[in-house]
């Protein structure tokens, strides 16, 4: 207490430097925050604009010498017992407040804490932040945060009076009456504070905000940026689409790595700045087209706005929600905000959901199940994603099927629900990532579910998906992740979709078994890679305009592939990381590559692409060689500059051992030379040549991962897509399982890993029991059967374990 008395009084300001974080109860949450960035933080390098704050003595000052209590009690008591409306209240104490005047020793403390903040940067009268700090005397932990007013660009002692003053009334805005009244607290308990910081030139900057923690899933991983040009306001209040950035923080040390994981550009439409015309203090301007197409920040200044947020993170101990601006003038980084997140950081992570449907209604349609959710919710059908702009945010999403262009309406919904489509559809996997609910295949329900009306989908019924009429009684229990069984065999996940990856950061998986790049291609990359190397040769106008569209800001269009490949990759490596992370070149068939944009002028017509150009036969293809080029220079950069050395790489449908060597040859020649720099190779063991030749190919590969879906297929002769057949495709028949069996027995012959990254264990955990049986290494699944196969292991081992020991007694 010593820092803020002197002479046996209360001062009535205090420079930043002189307040802590236990010093709520006089200066506000907000500002005891500045106060601990300033004492402990600029010591560390870490930029903190001076300032001072009045204390909670001034206000009362203030209260008790315009004679404002009884104003107050009166007002308050007329609106609680409804002779006043909340906004005739809140209209009379504003108008008090401001009518009212400043003790003298309050005014000459305000001019002399400002006069010494301006000689700092050579001025009469600096230009200032004046912000609200609201405390309540027996509630240290209350931040009443963004209910009072802030006041941005304010110079001269005039001008800092009256934002002080306007300041102090809006402790009583409508919305902070209304909070306070709902709470129970006091108004007579609760002061103001006014914070009064440098301003930091962001107008002609840049401003926004930065989380230690990621805001939608809770991962405390990631450090989460928001930016855009001018002042921070427009970010904070939500008024622009900022860019954004995520940056992985156990990669952020000393090294070379610059683990930025995500880098978004917003449309950034306005900015705000300071204003030209009389009486105003700032304004919102257009931006031009320029700074709505550029990033706000490089990645230097991303990756020390990263650094400064762990210091933070550090020293208070928990997640932080914390506030930034770019000076314009110099150019340098400031902190001019943080606080405690009180979002992710308090939910419980170590949990799932399960859920049982009750008092069904008429089953209307039936499908296969996706998920292990149930949901109740309003019809929208859509045919076309064009039709965007007619969904309704938590709608179910009824349509034929789905592609990459439906990725923005699915994430909204609450359930999809379509006419096509089977277990590895497009909206199977992606509904599976993005833990939705999903009945794929159902045949009919475009024709037969009615805009606007209420169903159930219930994928918590086992294999089949039912859809009821009307809402049905759902119920959800937790799971508690820590009560999940350990197993011998590794159990690893099956993901795709980088948006969706961090949703899955708390399961107690092994890692990541297969990471499908198609899908980071198809959602996040879009362009056809060989119409980036070879961008000049393209006939077609309107796809030489989109691919101009979607690659500005890089000179070389092969950068954008090598930079939205690697990026989008990194955001799946870190939601395992420091766990392995198999990484699966692409295993496009020709007809889903020419529906990449540019990809029709560069992809051959096949009869049959499933077992056409595909997989391995494409890399050292002069076809398609200089885009598998693209892809290895992705890995190289997500494992040596990102940082993710976790990451290992997989060869999909690789027929001969010939083959096999070309394409090792290829990876090599440009940076993913195997064993350099622990570099793993792995390949999809999924053609029968690759069982009948494992020994060879063992000699080539570090581990196999069979792929039960391609090797049932040619296997047993079997279209895997057809229904007609679809009764026949069983990877427990005997002869897929002998395949399976004499795999594995090679790979461990040979001192090599053998896992199964196929669907089947994800549909049926039982299959997981035959897999432990054979000595299986690991079995990657889709995160949504995650516990159950799991669980089904645990049972597995324990029952092989018990009969070994019975045999040997």
């Amino acid at each position: 207490m010593g820092l803020i008395m002197q002479n046996g009084t209360d001062r009535q300001v205090l420079r930043f430097e002189e307040v802590t974080r236990t010093h709520v109860a006089l200066v506000g949450g907000k500002n005891a925050s500045l106060g601990e960035l300033a004492r402990f933080m600029k010591p560390r390098g870490i930029n903190v604009a001076p300032g001072f704050a009045t204390t909670a003595a001034m206000y009362w000052d203030f209260v008790d010498a315009n004679g404002l209590r009884p104003i107050i009690d009166r007002v308050i008591a007329a609106y609680r017992k409804g002779t006043t409306t909340l906004a005739e209240a809140g209209a009379t104490l504003r108008t008090a407040f401001l009518k009212g005047s400043f003790s003298a020793q309050a005014l000459e403390a305000i001019r002399q804490a400002y006069s010494d903040l301006s000689q700092q940067f050579d001025s009469a009268a600096t230009d200032v932040a004046v912000r609200s700090s609201a405390t309540a005397e027996d509630l240290p932990d209350a931040s009443f945060a963004g209910q009072q007013e802030s006041f941005l660009n304010v110079r001269g002692e005039t001008a800092l009076f009256e934002a002080c003053r306007s300041c102090f009334a809006s402790l009583f805005t409508d919305r902070a009456i209304s909070y306070r009244e709902s709470k129970g607290y006091d108004h007579m308990k609760v002061a103001l504070s006014v914070g009064v910081q440098k301003m930091v030139r962001a107008d002609t900057g840049g401003a926004g905000v930065m989380f230690s923690i990621d805001t939608e899933t809770g991962c405390d991983r990631v450090v989460l940026i928001n930016a855009a040009w001018g002042l921070g306001e427009n970010v904070v209040q939500g008024s622009v689409e900022p860019d954004e950035y995520e940056v992985f923080k156990p990669l952020l040390g000393p090294g070379n790595c610059a683990p930025i994981i995500e880098k978004r550009c917003g449309t950034k439409l306005q900015k705000l700045i300071y204003a030209a015309a009389a009486g105003a203090l700032t304004c919102n301007v257009p931006t031009s087209a320029a700074e709505r197409d550029a990033l706000v920040l490089d990645d230097a200044e991303i990756l020390q706005l990263s650094r400064w947020a762990c210091v933070i993170e550090q020293h208070y101990g928990v997640p932080m929600d914390m506030e930034w601006a770019r000076d314009g003038l110099g150019g340098d980084l400031y902190i001019v905000q943080a606080r405690p997140e009180t979002v992710q950081s308090r939910r419980k992570a170590s949990t799932l959901q399960t859920y049982t449907v009750g008092k069904k209604g008429r089953l209307l349609l039936t499908g296969s199940s996706i998920g292990n959710a149930a949901v109740a919710g309003r019809v929208c059908v859509l045919s076309s994603a064009r039709d965007i702009a007619r969904f309704v945010d938590g709608s179910i999403l009824v349509t034929m099927t789905t592609d990459p262009d439906w990725v923005p309406i699915m994430k909204r919904a609450a359930a999809i629900v379509t006419d096509e489509g089977g277990r590895t559809s497009h909206a199977a996997i992606v509904s599976r990532e993005l833990g939705l609910p999903a009945i794929v295949g159902t045949g009919k329900a475009t024709a037969l579910l009615q805009d606007g009306a209420q169903i159930t989908v219930s994928c918590a019924e086992g294999q089949d998906g039912f859809i009821y009429e009307g809402r049905a009684e759902i119920t959800t229990t937790q799971i508690d992740l820590s009560s999940i069984p350990a197993t011998r065999t590794k159990i690893m996940l099956n993901l795709a979709d980088p948006a969706a990856a961090m949703h899955w950061w708390q399961l107690p998986a092994d890692g990541v078994g297969l990471a499908r790049m198609e899908f980071v291609v198809s959602n996040h990359v879009r362009i056809h890679p060989m119409s980036l190397v070879r961008f000049d040769t393209l006939k077609d106008p309107a796809t030489r305009l989109e691919i101009e569209r979607l690659t500005r800001g890089y000179p070389d269009k092969s950068e954008y592939f090598v930079d939205k490949l690697s990026r989008g990759l990194a955001r799946i490596a870190a939601a395992m990381y420091p766990k392995p992370v198999i990484v699966r070149t692409s295993d496009f068939k020709t007809n889903e590559y020419a529906n990449l944009i540019g990809g029709r002028e560069f992809e051959p017509v096949e009869e049959n692409p499933m077992i056409g150009f595909r997989g391995a036969s494409r890399y050292y293809s002069p076809r398609y060689q200089d885009g598998f080029v693209l892809e290895c220079r992705a890995l190289a950069r997500l494992r040596q500059t990102l940082g993710f050395s976790n990451v290992a790489v997989m060869i999909p449908f690789c027929r001969t051992l010939e083959e096999a060597d070309r394409v090792l040859d290829v990876m090599a020649a440009h940076g993913l030379r195997r064993g350099e720099n622990d570099l793993r190779v792995l390949m999809m063991c999924e053609i029968p040549s690759n069982v009948i030749l494992a020994e060879e190919f063992a000699k080539r590969f570090d581990g196999f991962s069979i792929g039960s879906n391609d090797l049932t297929q040619l296997t047993l002769g079997i279209d895997r897509d057809s229904a007609e057949l679809a009764a026949l495709f069983d990877e427990s028949n005997a002869a897929v399982q002998w395949m399976i069996r004499r795999a594995i027995s090679a790979a461990h012959d040979a001192g090599i890993s053998a896992g199964l990254c196929g669907q089947a264990p994800s549909d049926d955990p039982a299959f997981a029991d035959l897999l432990v049986k054979y000595g299986i290494d690991s079995i990657s699944v889709t995160p949504d059967s995650f516990v159950d196969v799991k669980r089904q292991v645990a049972l597995s081992e324990s029952r092989q374990g018990a009969a070994i020991a019975q045999a040997v007694a």
